[in-house]
């Protein structure tokens, strides 16, 4: 049998792996610039002036933006194709992280993450939708795998970097590279991105080409126009998306408060500190090599709720490990496996439980639901520890929620 790399009109490297290879460092500034900022949050909270809960809403601003944005980027990506719509966005993207270096307060800090957040939302539905319109079905959890990679290398060196930047410079030079770096990714969008396998003449990397293409579920009768309505009206989705939500609050409870949780609360020196944000990113990446790919065996929905049900009981060991820094720094690395493999396995479901056609929206109508729990657990987070001086209740709090997250998924069905 012969594979989709066989179809190509070239027996050189089949471009799917081109694209992956774009999308990868796409993702490692995107994540580098959204990610970061729980490294860059207790100089800028040291500098400025500005509360805890004030740097969760600076960040909350972001999401407010990515929410509202999300869905139609998905839908433009469908239509428009990922090879117009990830380099117009990358303009806004890059142009609002380098002001962000310029914010001198709080009102100026959120209206500028604010316009990050609409570029953001073109680095993750439109990449992740055109990467599984490259690979086949039964190769798409590893590639979404290693791309995925991207963003826990681009959380690893951030928390390595910025610590040696703010010593010779200050925090602002952070947002400075990092805007830089997603204006000259622009450039090399334009010229190797392809919106679908069909502009280049190949099939999808893995494709058996003597074998029927594996396909998702087929709309419902008298729904193809409407995919919105296809996909609302759809119980799987309200699932999917409940857990998403539930899940991504949790992650982010921990993700964006815990370099100053040990800053601040354990009494680390910053650098140490910021070496959660290393290590979380290296678990990160040893995740996403793994437990995408061995969901293509096991199956996404068995995969997922085991992966939250020890999310949960990872968090707990983080709370125990207290100011223990050999305990910290193992537990922070084992969370960031877990939690470098949630995103590209919700984000496979898209194509999973719907037809490929809508993908893009799919992936677009779930990314709000996550993002509301990251915007919930910064306003939530951020205001317990303004008050109680402590990360106790909100680290507690993501326990239960992962838990929830890990349940709501055992309800799904490819059906109905």
């Amino acid at each position: 049998m012969m594979d989709g790399a066989g179809a190509s009109k070239s027996q050189g490297l089949h471009w799917a792996w081109i694209i992956l290879a774009v999308c990868f460092v796409n993702l490692f500034i995107n994540y580098g610039i959204r990610l970061g900022y729980g490294v860059i949050l207790p100089e800028m909270i040291r500098t400025m002036g500005i509360t805890r809960k004030e740097g969760g809403e600076i960040f909350n601003a972001y999401f407010y933006a990515y929410i509202c944005f999300s869905p139609f980027v998905g839908y433009i990506t469908d239509r428009l194709g990922a090879r117009v719509v990830i380099p117009i966005f990358g303009v806004v993207l890059g142009v609002g992280t380098f002001l962000m270096g310029l914010s001198n307060g709080f009102w100026q800090a959120a209206f500028t993450f604010c316009f990050v957040g609409i570029g953001a939302a073109a680095m993750w539905t439109p990449i992740i939708t055109l990467v599984q319109r490259w690979f086949a079905l039964h190769k798409r959890g590893m590639a979404l795998g290693i791309l995925s990679a991207g963003f826990g290398l681009g959380f690893a060196t951030m928390g390595r970097l910025y610590p040696i930047i703010v010593a010779h410079w200050n925090w602002r030079y952070c947002w400075y590279i990092l805007g830089v770096a997603a204006l000259a990714m622009i450039v090399i969008n334009v010229i190797l991105l392809r919106s679908k396998p069909e502009d280049a003449g190949v099939l999808p990397w893995g494709t058996k080409t003597d074998d029927p293409i594996p396909a998702a579920p087929a709309a419902p009768a008298g729904k193809q126009r409407s995919c919105y309505g296809e996909i609302l009206s759809a119980k799987r989705f309200w699932m999917i998306a409940t857990s998403y939500f539930a899940i991504g609050a949790a992650l982010y409870m921990i993700t964006t408060f815990m370099v100053d949780y040990a800053r601040y609360q354990l009494g680390f020196p910053y650098d140490r500190a910021s070496l959660l944000a290393t290590m979380h990113g290296f678990g990160q990446v040893a995740g996403v090599l793994t437990i995408p790919a061995i969901s293509d065996r096991f199956g996404r929905k068995r995969t997922i709720f085991t992966s939250n049900i020890l999310i949960a009981l990872i968090i707990a060991w983080i709370i125990l490990s207290g100011s223990n820094a050999t305990m910290l720094y193992t537990s922070i690395f084992i969370f960031g496996i877990f939690y470098g493999a949630t995103f590209p396995l919700y984000g496979a479901c898209g194509g999973d439980y719907f037809r490929k056609e809508i993908i893009g929206t799919v992936i677009g109508a779930f990314t709000p639901f996550y993002a509301f729990g990251a915007i919930g657990a910064h306003w939530f987070g951020g205001y317990i520890r303004d008050v109680t001086g402590s990360f106790f209740i909100p680290f507690a709090v993501a326990i239960g929620l992962s838990a929830v997250s890990a349940v709501l998924m055992g309800f799904v069905k490819k059906e109905g």
